[in-house]
């Protein structure tokens, strides 16, 4: 074990492996309190491709574009922060559907559907939306 140390010691330093540790324990914190957060909010429908999303809908313009800017930034850092927690500790499927919530691309909502489709994913995200009181997500039916 000590020789793996020393050779990734070699290529990292011990600074960027603490700073690396700390960001992973934070994330992993950090995804325990904000995707519960998230999805208990969603409307129940949110994920049914039948209804349509408007976001900001009436705002100006260029603050529409400067928080579609935002939103997608947000995005990709969550999607990016999801895959790391496939290895990492975390709530990775779920922090990647989240980024992919907020990012906006072509056939994202039919990807979403397809996400939130899976019954084990569904079963949490609806077992969590129960303990809050929360009416279960509905999806549109499939093909």
């Amino acid at each position: 074990m000590d020789d793996l140390l020393a050779t990734v010691q070699q290529w990292i330093p011990v600074d960027v492996l603490i700073g690396l540790t700390v960001a992973s324990v934070i994330g992993f914190i950090g995804s325990l309190i904000a995707i519960p957060w998230i999805l208990v909010r969603l409307p129940a429908d949110y994920f049914d491709t039948r209804t349509p999303r408007h976001w900001m809908k009436g705002h100006h313009p260029m603050l529409r574009l400067l928080g579609m800017v935002a939103k997608n930034v947000v995005g990709i850092v969550f999607l990016v922060a999801g895959f790391a927690m496939l290895f990492l500790p975390g709530q990775g499927l779920l922090t990647m559907l989240i980024g992919i919530s907020l990012m906006d691309f072509p056939k994202k909502r039919e990807l979403e559907a397809k996400m939130v489709g899976q019954p084990t994913l569904l079963s949490v995200i609806n077992g969590m939306r129960r303990q809050f009181d929360k009416p279960p997500l509905t999806l549109a039916p499939g093909p």
